[in-house]
């Protein structure tokens, strides 16, 4: 190497991660080895030695490497032992790729170099400096701030994925000191990511005016007694030794032993015939043809190479070596996090998740959504030409249109599909969509409402071509609430395999913050609205359903759907991978679409004739309670009206207490009732009770029946799993998960939900476990260890508070206990105690006194909890979720009440919300281990209860496989410190079994 040379070093290690993490999951067809990652590298490094190449972009490389981490035990481990210590296992998937990746750039024809006992970066400064030193320009590809302290006027940096160069200048904005700088920062900031300790307290512009005024680490720390700030100071001081341990750890070596000299580095062009080989071996079609059209070869005479693959020990990438040979299978994937304290994970180039998140939600907002070029497929090879780019790209968007919101009855009026061209742009900001129409209506000619309207394609022909793609395991399809396509699929004989749900992929991210509908979303990420429902379709008595739809206004309106779906999965997924939150998409929402959607699908039978005579008994109580309410109001008037019943409340009996409501009426509202009751008024408690057989009889005894399907003859309730801030699910179309169960009228209703023939209804509910998970969570020794020996939590709770005997205690104590138990984890105060137990607030708030008293971790948990959502803005559950609470500093005091409220209880619901997430995701595959299948059929959850359906024949074997899934849902995880415990019972009805 001479002067005017040109170097190019790859850190291969940051290609590796960035490939992994850009591209969807990608399997070999030929027998399922995973090759996203290989695929991906492949692609971004023939595109930077073609751009590289080309001479009009002005830089043209003569030596060329790819250099890679050997493995994490370097000699900075014998520094610090700690080093990297928090990094996690590399993904199972991405394993076996790191050898094929090194196979793939020896296939490139380019040195593949590592050296055993030094990181990439090492290396990487070795050569640079040496190239410097004989006159040679040399660019490192990466945008690793770790890499940014070998800047010089001969050496630069070159981000690949924002098109940028890095050079002194760019250093200096970005960090406010100079490359040679670079070391003292890094010293005194620390990085979380390697476990390098730094001083704490200093962040970057901290550290960077620190060095400002005292010019470097030793002369900073000598003169540590000159700093004014006193807390800043100190910590100078108390850390010295970790800011110079610290140095040690982030300044690069350049003295690294070389295998190869910077003579061997000349870039060779490339053997066509190794690399389609390769290629060929690997099945990457579209990139094969792209070589073989520069390299002039003809792939049809080149066979594929043989390929090695490392699975395991064998295989060496980032942090391998840190897995243990335990760390596999769910154990690693299930393994303990907490991600406020969790190291994000990232590559050893520096290219960590939240720099690829930030990139694709910068390149996102700003480009521009083009409708006009959506593409109304009406050729069914036409259709075939877009399945197989969607086949060759490994990724899709999709979406159905219907004329119905009821999955189980909504016929399909077509599909629209969205295509990025992640091969030849990594960035997938080139996106392409197309809507395919299938039945849509004229809107004149028979009876039934119209015939199909000309040139669509064949439903089945279309469907059939469909299906192999949507099946196909190797592409990733993209939806939004993918649960209503699942199921509109599955009623044509499809099953969608291998998805992303861009929905929960946000739920994950920012429950609390937002709402996670499309459009909400896309206006947030990709500043474009898209086109509104009732654009196309109108509304009110002139809109209609989309199959009367046109069909070019439908096409404009589906293919935008799938466009914006695909771009939003390009912006979201890599913030799941930032924020640490990738297991909790992956575990605990994911997979439950199809869970849910079977369950849905199966429905659960009921009796009309039982609800028929409820019906008829809620509506002579509801009759008699009008009487009674009639004689104490001293007139007749429309009960349901809040106007009149205002007036005769607050104005003809002047109740205390009234306040009026924006419009001028008396506020009615149920806590109204419910405190006038409580002062002893009778007109405000009948009006309660009124209320509550009125609204059963109107939601479920007459409003049930209509819900049978009038095919499976069965109610299909449709379960929600992103619109709680807790994780917990809900059901609509019918709500079935607020049937009163603790009323007479609520558990009548229960014995209308029956059994098959031959069957049984089997529920098995958790028993106390939000209490259970308070005491796991806020360490209560007392709750732990009565938890543990099976003892009556709340006669333990009266004893403990009372000093009244567990044997033989008065069931009004124990009452009063519970109340406070359960009061508690909702934050209850002295006033709502009070009312509930018919005492005055005083006591009330004597009893939440003595209570803290006796369970001292109980306020510690609330007073950190507390703390930890003023500061961070959001809670966890024991699984990392997180709920957000953004007024939580409200100067609201009741919203900031409120919030503080939720943030308390949101830990405790929602990790108990997550436990039986866990115990449904499991329980298919253990049931059908053990051989029951179809015959146990999970149909219903509610709150903490999982209703199965159950062939006579299999409840005694069924019975105990469910309960121990349950009770070991958290495991292995989280290993509770507490029991978890579940009651199971069968019955011919819902009521009896539970």
């Amino acid at each position: 190497m001479k002067k005017g040379d040109h170097l190019f070093l790859i850190d291969g290690s940051g290609f590796i991660f960035r490939a992994f993490h850009a591209l969807p999951p990608l399997t070999r067809k030929s027998d399922g080895l995973p090759i996203g990652a290989v695929s991906g590298f492949c692609n971004m490094l023939w595109k930077l030695l073609t751009d590289a190449r080309d001479t009009s972009v002005g830089v043209t490389p003569t030596h060329f490497a790819v250099i890679f981490d050997y493995s994490s035990k370097t000699f900075r481990k014998e520094i610090y032992d700690a080093y990297k210590a928090n990094r996690s296992a590399p993904p199972e998937e991405l394993v076996p790729q790191f050898g094929l990746i090194r196979q793939a750039t020896r296939a490139f024809n380019l040195p593949c170099i590592e050296t055993e006992g030094f990181e990439a970066d090492d290396i990487i400064a070795t050569y640079a400096r040496q190239a410097e030193a004989v006159g040679a320009d040399v660019t490192i590809v990466s945008s690793d701030k770790d890499l940014m302290q070998l800047v010089t006027p001969m050496v630069h940096m070159y981000d690949s994925m924002k098109d940028k160069q890095i050079g002194v200048p760019d250093v200096i904005e970005k960090w406010g000191v100079s490359p040679e700088k670079m070391i003292d920062l890094q010293a005194l900031v620390g990085d979380s990511v390697d476990n390098v300790p730094g001083i704490p307290g200093i962040g970057p512009k901290t550290a960077a005016q620190l060095l400002e005024e005292f010019g470097d680490l030793e002369s900073l720390l000598a003169r540590a007694g000159e700093i004014k700030q006193v807390k800043r100071r100190e910590n100078i001081q108390a850390f010295a030794e970790q800011a110079r341990l610290s140095r040690q750890l982030v300044e690069l070596r350049t003295d690294v032993p070389l295998e190869l000299d910077l003579g061997a580095l000349l870039l060779e062009p490339q053997d066509g015939p190794k690399l389609i080989g390769f290629l060929k071996a690997m099945e990457f079609g579209t990139l094969m043809r792209r070589v073989a059209a520069a390299c002039d070869c003809d792939a049809n005479a080149i066979e594929p190479v043989t390929i090695e693959v490392e699975w395991g020990a064998e295989a060496r990438g980032p942090d391998l070596d840190a897995a243990s040979s335990a760390d596999t299978g769910e154990a690693a994937a299930d393994a303990p996090a907490n991600p406020a304290k969790a190291v994000v994970a990232k590559s050893t180039d520096g290219a960590t998740p939240a720099e690829l998140a930030d990139t694709r939600i910068a390149s996102f907002a700003n480009a521009k959504i083009d409708t006009t070029s959506y593409v109304t497929i009406r050729d069914i090879e036409v259709l075939d030409d877009w399945i197989k780019a969607a086949r060759e790209t490994g990724l899709v968007g999709f979406d159905t249109e219907t004329n119905s919101l009821d999955p189980m009855q909504a016929e399909l009026v077509g599909f629209s599909l969205a295509i990025a061209d992640n091969t030849g742009n990594p960035s997938g900001l080139e996106v392409r969509a197309a809507y395919v129409p299938l039945t849509h209506k004229t809107g004149v000619g028979d009876l039934l409402g119209g015939g199909l309207a000309e040139n669509q394609l064949s439903p089945r022909q279309a469907l059939d071509r469909l299906k192999p793609l949507l099946e196909d395991p190797s592409v990733l399809k993209v939806a939004q609430n993918l649960k209503f396509d699942y199921l509109v699929m599955k009623r044509h004989g499809i099953t969608v395999k291998s998805y992303d749900d861009t929905m929960l992929m946000s739920y994950v991210l920012d429950a609390g913050k937002t709402t996670h509908g499309m459009d909400t979303l896309s206006e947030r990420w990709l500043n474009h609205k898209p086109i509104a429902f009732k654009d196309v379709a109108g509304s009110g008595k002139s809109g209609v359903t989309f199959d009367f739809v046109d069909i070019d206004r439908a096409a404009t309106y589906a293919a935008e759907d799938a466009d914006v779906t695909l771009r939003l999965w390009m912006v979201l997924k890599p913030q799941l991978a930032a924020m640490g939150l990738t297991r909790i998409y992956e575990r605990l929402e994911r997979p439950l679409v199809e869970v849910l959607a079977r369950m849905e699908e199966r429905g659960i039978s009921i009796d009309r004739q039982i609800l028929s005579r409820l019906s008829g008994e809620l509506a002579q109580k509801a009759a008699a309670f009008e009487d009674e309410i009639y004689e104490l109001a001293g007139e007749k008037f429309t009960i349901g009206s809040p106007k009149q019943l205002g007036d005769i409340l607050f104005g003809k009996m002047g109740l205390p207490g009234g306040s009026k409501t924006k419009t001028g009426q008396w506020s009615t509202s149920a806590q109204v009732l419910e405190d006038l009751a409580a002062e002893g008024a009778a007109l405000p408690r009948k009006i309660v009770d009124w209320r509550q057989l009125t609204k059963l009889k109107s939601t479920y005894t007459d409003a049930l029946p209509g819900y049978v399907h009038p095919e499976t003859k069965r109610v299909h309730t449709s379960y929600s799993l992103a619109s709680t801030t807790t994780g917990r699910l809900s059901s609509s179309e019918p709500n079935l998960q607020n049937i009163p169960v603790r009323t007479a009228e609520g558990r009548k209703i229960r014995t209308a939900f029956i059994a098959s023939p031959g069957h049984k209804l089997l529920s098995a509910d958790y028993s106390q476990i939000e209490l259970r998970v308070l005491a796991h969570v806020a360490d209560i020794p007392q709750l732990r260890q009565a938890f543990a020996d099976g003892i009556d939590i709340h006669a333990m709770t009266a004893s403990e508070m009372f000093g009244v005997p567990v044997e033989g205690m008065p069931s009004d104590i124990r009452r009063r206990a519970k109340a406070i138990n359960f009061g508690i984890i909702y934050g209850i105060s002295a006033f709502g105690l009070a009312n509930q137990l018919s005492i005055e607030r005083s006591e009330a708030g004597d009893y939440i006194k003595k209570y803290f008293e006796r369970f001292p971790g109980i306020r510690d948990y609330m007073d950190s909890t507390k703390a930890f959502a003023r500061e961070h803005g959001y809670v966890e559950t024991i699984f990392g979720r997180r709920a957000h609470y953004p007024e939580i500093k409200s100067s609201n005091p009741s919203m900031r009440a409120f919030n503080e409220r939720a943030a308390i209880n949101a830990p405790i619901q929602g990790s108990a919300a997550d436990i039986i997430r866990r115990a449904m995701v499991k329980m298919e595959k253990v049931l059908g281990d053990a051989g029951l299948g179809e015959r146990v059929r999970m149909l219903l959850q509610v709150h903490d209860e999982l209703i199965f359906e159950v062939e006579d024949a299999d409840v005694e074997k069924a019975m105990p496989i469910i309960v121990s899934t349950m009770e070991q849902a958290a495991m292995p995880a989280i290993s509770m410190k507490v029991p978890l415990k579940v009651d199971a019972r069968a019955a011919a009805n819902w009521d009896e079994a539970h």
